[in-house]
């Protein structure tokens, strides 16, 4: 009887979009770029590896940039904002077609939310924004509702 490895249990996510960084709009660098159905992976290195992983779930914001050199090459660089304390920053740089990318992973991101029945807590509490369960929160007396910078 073959011995079973606990690791093999766990089969490989299922793979929604790939790419390397670009060097003059070519895939020649060893820096790989993967995103599963939950989270996105960037490995890199040749002969030292690094693996890091963002849940997509902890994004918070998403930018795409293109330098005229990266608009020549048709690349452009993402930049995803996290609540992630390793990874508060997530450059994918050098990538083809970026503003395609960034659409879809925001609305990958909204779908995981979503799914794990997650809301944007950041946003509750702010100006009287009713709570999860419908009460009104207290405004703190510092708090500015109107934006005239003067404290109610």
């Amino acid at each position: 009887m073959e011995k079973m490895d606990p690791l093999d249990q766990f089969e490989q996510a299922e793979l929604l979009w790939k790419d390397r960084k670009r060097i003059l709009g070519l895939p020649i660098s060893f820096t790989a770029y993967r995103v599963d159905r939950d989270r996105l992976t960037c490995k890199k290195g040749f002969f030292k590896t690094e693996v890091d992983e963002l849940l997509l779930y902890r994004v918070l914001d998403i930018k795409s940039s293109c330098t005229l050199g990266q608009k020549l090459l048709g690349v452009g660089t993402i930049t995803l904002y996290s609540a992630d304390r390793t990874h508060s920053t997530f450059e994918l740089k050098n990538i083809r077609r970026p503003d395609k990318l960034r659409v879809f992973l925001s609305k990958l991101v909204e779908y995981e939310r979503t799914s794990k029945c997650l809301v944007g807590k950041e946003i509750y509490g702010v100006s009287g924004a009713p709570n999860m369960d419908g009460t009104q929160m207290p405004l703190p007396p510092y708090v500015d509702i109107d934006g005239d910078g003067i404290p109610d």
